[in-house]
């Protein structure tokens, strides 16, 4: 018969993927809540120092709270404080200059030092960029005489001053003052007439002014009566190096007439200060000689106002008001009201404003205030001062806007790196996990079947990476572990052809032996057709136990006494030495086949002698109780594992295989239980104290 060409076994990749335990995600779990953790554990810390700070804040804010009130009241008892509550406007500098009140009735003309120090002491100056300094001002007393006072500085080089009656004023230094005043403008110009000796150091002069400006007199141009200005001229450099070729500081202090005020004065309908100061408009330029670009000129860019009520809105913390109130015989009027100064980049956000709110704190400073009365030379003023937690809120809530972008940077770091694990590792260990288990799935559920070898695809894992290098050698692996079986199913199969080939060339003789002993008791026969079985086992046409289920066993009456002592006495012949049989008082009837009968006793005394302690004998007994006579098979030795004492009847178990790796097939034990089955027996091991005994059960023939 023509055989079909051997098939070699085909690679299968796995799609059914078993469901995994949670032991497996166990680590990917692991790993996720770390970064949850350390996640929450970043925004916890964040509001915990929030939460710090808010409370240390809140304990600091009553102390704070009247070490400002105590500032803001010095600061308004000295003569810039009294300055800034006489003038209760903006404190931006208006081009051309305005006149501000004094906290002084009026100003020492004829000696510009004390009137350079008084100003700078009410903080009256304005300063421009090239440190040059001037004040406009009005006494705080309307009878001192209600003049407009002009106090400043500037750096020259040495000043040229008129001779006394030279109509040129082109050629020295000059002063030219512009004064706008309820829609009039008044101008003079003033030319420097030295004082002093010549050679002495310190240069001394006055301002002498004409009603025109023009720099060429009239020849009965008279000066102003009531305009006096007195300068002096520093005889050390502002700047370094020596006189006359270096610059040196310049003082001086302008008295301008108002005729308005003097005529409201003279009415007596003069209020003081006047309530229109404020749109009142001066100018003063410092021109040098053969030139009309000034050396200084109030009107230059980048001048600094002098601080007024509105800038004491720095020294207040978030959430304080400053309200000042004139206090007059029978009212108050409110002049001013300061509040603190936004931080800068102020922005803050709701959410965290929200938060701040919510967060406890041990003492709730709430809404705290204080009211003083300041005294000036033109009235009281009652100062108060509030505070609101809630601003405190406000500033903390800025700061903390501004850090929560670090939080935030944090919060995308732990992000970033859970990304990358989780793409670049967990998502392949997942992978290889999944793809892993279908395999190992498919091989145990596939075992012994005829399914393809699987294969496990990792090329889109493979790398240079620990990853990759374990994915890759997994594959590899794999690929030498298909390699092999296919090596050993075409050995298996080269082996089979082999085995059924010489079977067939047994069967031939064996059917012939069937024709020379057709009887079927003659017991040649049976071993024959034992020998038949056997060999179609061999061919392939039946498993071992088809086989054996297929052996027809022929029952009799068998005196099982009579067996054992037989079997015992002839066991030497069949290379068992030392067997003894304890033999029964009367004969032991049963039903059995006594060809079978003696190969289960053969395999089981062949057992025992393999595991028999060395020099011992084996003992055979007899015993008959509750109608069933135990045949007993008895070796001293080890015991046999407890796994194993039901196990061992199975075809392929061997005991001695299992505790010593020695080739033993495990078929003997399998023959004896199939054949004790036929004959209506039952064959069991039994561990006993000092080996193993075999029992042999067989119920009485009646």
């Amino acid at each position: 018969m023509k055989r079909p060409p051997l098939a070699l076994p085909e690679l299968a990749v796995p799609r059914e993927v078993p469901r995994l335990g949670l032991a497996s995600f166990r680590r990917r779990i692991l790993i996720r809540l770390v970064f949850l953790l350390l996640a929450l554990a970043t925004l916890a810390l964040a509001v915990v120092l929030l939460q710090d700070e808010k409370a240390r804040i809140y304990g600091n804010y009553r102390q704070g709270f009247r070490q400002t009130q105590a500032d803001l009241l010095a600061r308004l008892r000295q003569p810039s404080g009294q300055l800034a509550l006489l003038n209760p406007g903006t404190a931006a500098a208006t081009l051309p200059l305005r006149p501000l009140v004094l906290p002084y009735a009026s100003l020492d003309i004829d000696d510009p030092g004390r009137a350079q120090q008084a100003v700078d002491t009410a903080g009256c100056s304005v300063v421009y960029p090239d440190d040059s300094a001037l004040c406009v001002a009005v006494g705080s007393n309307a009878y001192a005489g209600g003049f407009i006072y002009l106090v400043g500085s500037f750096a020259s080089g040495d000043l040229v001053g008129r001779e006394p009656g030279d109509p040129d004023l082109l050629a020295v230094h000059r002063a030219r003052i512009r004064l706008e005043m309820r829609g009039e403008l008044r101008t003079w110009m003033a030319p420097f007439e030295r004082q002093s000796l010549r050679g002495e150091p310190l240069v001394r002069g006055r301002l002498i002014a004409f009603a025109h400006d023009d720099h060429q007199l009239a020849p009965d141009a008279q000066p102003v009566r009531d305009f006096r200005a007195s300068v002096w001229q520093s005889a050390s450099c502002s700047g370094g190096g020596e006189p006359p070729d270096c610059l040196r500081r310049v003082s001086y202090a302008i008295r301008l007439p108002a005729e308005a005020f003097r005529a409201a004065l003279a009415s007596g309908r003069l209020d003081w200060p006047p309530p229109d100061l404020d749109r009142i408009r001066v100018q003063l330029q410092i021109l040098p000689p053969e030139s009309e670009k000034p050396l200084f000129d109030s009107n230059a860019p980048g001048a600094v106002a002098p601080p007024l009520l509105p800038d004491l809105d720095r020294f207040l913390q978030p959430g304080e008001v400053m309200t000042i109130t004139r206090q007059d015989r029978d009212r108050a009027t409110p002049i001013a009201t300061v509040k603190a100064r936004e931080e800068a980049g102020g922005q803050s956000s709701p959410l965290i404003l929200r938060l701040i709110d919510l967060l406890p704190v041990a003492a709730q400073p709430g809404t705290v205030s204080a009211r003083e009365t300041l005294a000036t030379p033109l009235g009281r003023y009652e100062a108060r001062l509030t505070g609101d937690a809630r601003g405190i809120d406000r500033g903390l809530g800025v700061v903390a806007t501004r850090m929560s972008w670090y939080v935030a940077a944090m919060l995308g770091a732990i992000a970033l790196a859970w990304f990358v694990i989780e793409v670049g590792l967990i998502r392949r260990i997942a992978v290889l996990t999944q793809r892993a288990a279908a395999v190992s799935y498919k091989v145990q559920r596939d075992a012994g079947g005829d399914a393809g070898i699987v294969e496990l695809d990792v090329s889109d894992l493979r790398g240079r990476d620990e990853l990759g290098i374990l994915a890759g050698g997994l594959a590899d692996l794999l690929q030498r572990v298909k390699g092999d079986v296919q090596r050993e199913q075409l050995r298996a199969q080269r082996e089979r052809d082999m085995l059924q080939a010489v079977g067939h060339e047994i069967l031939s003789p064996l059917q012939s032996l069937m024709v020379l002993h057709p009887d079927a008791a003659d017991p040649a026969h049976r071993y024959v057709q034992r020998m038949q079985q056997a060999v179609r086992v061999l061919y392939g046409q039946a498993s071992p136990g088809e086989a054996l289920a297929a052996a027809q066993l022929e029952l009799a009456g068998l005196d099982l006494d009579a067996f054992l002592r037989e079997v015992a006495a002839n066991a030497r012949f069949a290379g068992i030495d030392d067997v003894h049989y304890i033999a029964s008082d009367s004969p032991v009837p049963v039903r059995a086949d006594g060809f079978s009968l003696e190969d289960v006793v053969t395999h089981i005394l062949s057992n025992a002698d393999r595991h028999r302690t060395a020099g011992t004998p084996i003992t055979l007994s007899l015993q008959v109780r509750e109608g069933q006579a135990v045949a007993g098979v008895h070796n001293q030795g080890r015991a046999i594992p407890e796994a194993l004492l039901e196990r061992i009847f199975d075809y392929g178990v061997s005991a001695a295989a299992a505790d010593e790796g020695i080739g033993q097939r495990g078929q003997g034990l399998f023959v004896a239980r199939t054949y004790m089955a036929k004959m209506g027996g039952t064959v069991q091991a039994v561990n006993v104290q000092d080996g193993v005994r075999f029992e042999l059960i067989f119920p009485l023939q009646r």
